[in-house]
């Protein structure tokens, strides 16, 4: 009911009559129609009807449907007259009958032998009709009938006689049927006047078919003049043809859809595909056959089967099996990464045995500029395999992954399907980059759309809903990367075999600079692999003060910084020689050095104390500064920490306080000094509970006036009673902690196990301290003596100190001297005047 506008001017009547559904045929309410009926069901539904001489008639959608259902047929039907009845043998009928009236169906019921329906039938009532609306009417019923009498006048098959009788009739529902019954319309044509029921919109709907048929005709008639001299008589067949390619080349368009089926047909007896899978894309190429190449649906169907036909359903490549090629490739593209390697290596031996072998899905996790893309290119090297690559960064569409479904405009495949047609393989190595980095929104969630794909037991039948057939995505090799693990979704992460590529240490990036970094900028730059020289001193050189990073990317960007500046004088003068470069290039070619000197080194400061932090993109170092101040017992927390480091750093004043009384510390300490705990860089949010002994130690250092050697970096948490906590990311952090200088770890005693995950090279410069209490921390770290030692707050005016290595280390042996002879002068007038001395 609700396809009926302004239903207060019909006339509504309920009724119940047989149905035949009709197939390429329909007739219109006032026209006469012949056809054959030969369906039991539909012969049955003729025999009922004639009980009363009505039967109900309504178009199928698809006429390949033996047993149509409610949701097969159209949405209007016609309600008729049954005027004779005629067998024609073998069961089949043939039948006439006069179109009444429009009905829809209500309900729709099967009988034993038939079909009934329920049907709602509606009548318009000009009466009703506003005057205003009728002037409109009028004016469209008018204009119809002139253009129909043009599609008369040019030269059609219908009499003119037929105009008379039409232009008498004064109910505008019975005057558009009559010209639409006089027009002999296609099939689709006549259920859109017959689906359309408001007046108004079924005059629009005519005139533009009417518009339409003149064109069309205007056409033939010029193409037959054209024709009319290159026939004769004996070939009719060669005329329709040619008659044909005329009114193409009339629109534009070339019709080569026969030879497409035949090409269509051929891939598909070639490709190697589940039985219903050939079925529905045999379907597809049947559709194709019977689509004009004017309609739409032409060139999407076209498209359509030409993305399938695209895909590698054949297509694989062997995979190399030879453990010791495969082991020389990767080795020769990367240094280090032993256990990725391994990983594959294992594969490879496995897959010798067994052909059976699924494919790994494995995340290759770590900070940016350790290789992870890099590796998987190499893998797929070693392998023989084909190498795909899809970002996932940014991406928060579920279509990219799956593709749109072709009911929209311009729908395409989703990129996996993509990828594979472009890898012209069944068995690429696939890479998914950034899979940490993907969102979600009111589209979809991509991430939702990959637990198919990364799932070995589903992506046999990996279905995009542009295809909507399966592909086979078990040959794939899937590998991920991700900087940040936290932020993958649980399920998804389940499916991977995670691998951790930690960053690497100075030796590791040497030998990258060394044996991939330097050759292949300075071949890049055009230069002779021998016309640029970097020694061993001059590379850690750039690592230690130009770079400090998990990865190689900055180490990589000084290089070729280095090359350009070489290039430029090679350019000013032809002449020039190969090239030493010495730290004093270095310093020339780069300018600003990102660090000078070490970060933590021999000093001793009071309230100041080096943590340990981790980063998605690796471990980093991290400044505690604390002072101490007359005041109210306020204690404020500043440099971007989140509300987990916050409450850490005041559960270690409330272990301080349950200890003052043990190291010296006025009882009421909490009540006249106010305490300021910083971590520098503010701009930088740090969060986590891994700073808790090192915000504590740099409160009791500020408070007892003890300093604290800068060679300690510490990590932990802390609990209000001192006990220490495990922390996750050790290596990471003792890595970063390394590079800029530390020499002495104290960690968790719960993490002591992780100190043998720390390279041997890096293991043989550092101490490490495991801790279980808050006491051991203060035992092994603050310093016994007091007096004027630096503050945190002193650390600028050391800056001078640091001109030349050599001058920085005999100061450093002076003042060590100086503060163990003042040591014991100084022991005892420290206690009354530590508070002064730290405001100073």
């Amino acid at each position: 009911m609700d396809k009926i506008k302004k239903i207060d001017r019909y006339e509504i009547s309920k009724t119940t009559l047989p149905l035949v559904p009709l197939r390429g045929v329909m007739v219109i309410p006032g026209a006469m129609l012949s056809f054959d009926v030969g369906r039991p069901a539909s012969v049955k539904a003729i025999e009922k009807a004639m009980e009363n001489e009505e039967i109900f008639v309504i178009s199928q959608k698809d006429p390949e449907v033996e047993r149509p259902g409610v949701n097969d047929l159209e949405e209007v039907g016609v309600i008729c007259n049954i005027k004779q009845v005629v067998s024609i043998g073998e069961g089949a009928i043939r039948v006439v009958v006069e179109g009444v009236k429009r009905a829809m169906i209500e309900k729709f019921n099967a009988h034993d032998s038939y079909v009934y329906a329920d049907l709602i039938s509606f009548d318009l009532d000009s009466s009703k009709i506003p005057e205003n609306e009728k002037m409109e009417l009028e004016a469209k019923s008018r204009t119809l009938i002139t253009n129909f009498k043009e599609f008369i006048n040019i030269g059609t098959k219908i009499s003119k006689d037929a105009i008379g009788p039409i232009e008498n009739i004064e109910d505008y529902s019975e005057m558009v049927d009559a010209v639409a019954s006089a027009m002999r319309l296609k099939t689709e044509d006549k259920n859109k006047i017959i689906n359309t029921i408001d007046i108004s919109d079924r005059m629009d709907v005519l005139y533009e078919m009417i518009v339409k048929e003149i064109e069309i005709v205007s056409i033939e008639k010029k193409v037959g003049l054209k024709l009319k001299k290159q026939i004769n008589k004996f070939h009719k067949e060669s005329y329709l043809r040619e008659q044909i390619k005329s009114l193409q080349q009339e629109l534009g368009e070339d019709d080569d859809s026969e030879n497409k089926v035949e090409e269509f047909t051929e891939k598909l007896s070639k490709i190697k595909a589940p039985k219903e899978t050939k079925k529905k894309i045999e379907r597809e190429i049947k559709k194709f056959a019977r689509t004009s190449p004017s309609s739409p649906e032409f060139n999407v169907s076209r498209e359509y089967l030409d993305t399938i036909f695209s895909l590698p359903w054949n297509k694989t490549t062997r995979d190399s099996l030879d453990i010791a090629k495969a082991t020389e490739i990767l080795d020769e593209d990367h240094y280090g990464m032993e256990e990725v390697k391994e990983r594959i290596i294992e594969f490879l031996a496995v897959r010798k045995l067994s052909k059976n072998l699924k494919s790994p899905i494995v995340c290759l996790y770590g900070p940016p500029g350790v290789g992870k893309t890099s590796i998987a290119k190499s893998i797929a090297r070693a392998m023989n395999r084909k190498f795909v690559r899809l970002s996932l960064g940014g991406v928060r569409d579920e279509a990219e992954i799956r593709g749109h479904r072709r009911t929209y405009i311009g729908s395409i495949p989703g990129r996996i399907i993509n990828a594979m047609i472009e890898a012209n393989s069944k068995n690429p190595v696939f890479l998914f980059d950034e899979i940490d980095k993907m969102a979600s929104d009111f589209r979809g969630d991509p991430a939702s759309a990959l637990l198919e794909v990364l799932d070995p037991e589903q992506n046999k039948n990996f279905v995009d809903h542009y295809l909507e057939i399966p592909f086979d995505l078990s040959n794939v090799m899937f590998l991920t990367t991700a900087n940040n693990i936290e932020t993958i979704p649980r399920p998804l992460y389940d499916r991977m075999e995670v691998i951790n590529l930690e960053g690497y240490i100075e030796k590791e990036k040497y030998e990258i600079a060394k044996r991939y970094l330097i050759p292949k900028q300075v071949r890049s730059h055009g230069l002779k692999d021998d016309f640029i020289t970097m020694d061993e001193e001059v590379v850690r050189y750039i690592i230690n003060d130009y770079t400090r990073e998990a990865g190689v990317r900055s180490l990589e960007r000084c290089i070729e910084k280095i090359c350009r500046k070489v290039v430029r004088m090679v350019v000013e003068n032809p002449d020039m020689k190969p090239i030493v470069i010495t730290k004093e290039d270095v310093d020339k070619f780069l300018v600003d050095k990102a660090f000078e000197g070490d970060n933590y080194n021999d000093d001793l400061l009071v309230g100041c104390v080096n943590g340990m932090g981790w980063t998605p993109v690796g471990g980093t170092s991290v400044k505690v500064e604390v002072n101490v101040v007359n005041g109210s017992g306020q204690i404020t927390l500043t440099g971007g920490m989140g509300d987990t480091m916050k409450e850490s750093a005041r559960a270690g004043v409330s272990y301080i306080r349950s200890v003052a009384d043990k190291y010296d510390i006025e009882e009421d300490f909490y009540k006249t000094k106010d305490i300021h705990i910083h971590l520098p860089k503010g701009g930088i949010q740090k969060d986590g509970p891994s700073a808790g002994i090192t915000m504590a130690l740099a409160v009791l250092s500020a408070l007892t006036n003890r300093p604290v050697s800068q060679r300690f970096a510490m990590t932990g948490e802390i609990t209000i009673r001192g006990n220490v906590m495990a922390i996750g990311g050790f290596r990471e952090k003792t890595l970063a902690a390394h590079r800029a200088g530390a020499r002495k770890i104290i960690l968790p005693k719960d993490n002591e196990k992780d100190i043998e995950k720390i390279p041997e090279e890096v293991r043989e410069e550092l101490e490490f301290f495991p801790v279980e209490h808050m006491s051991e921390v203060i035992n092994i770290a603050l310093s016994e003596s007091k007096g004027e030692k630096k503050s945190a707050t002193d650390k600028d005016k050391s800056s001078d100190k640091k001109a030349s290595a050599k001058k920085s280390s005999a100061r450093k042996t002076t003042r060590q001297t100086k503060k163990s002879e003042d040591k014991s002068d100084k022991t005892n007038s420290v206690k009354k005047d530590s508070e002064s001395d730290v405001d100073k």
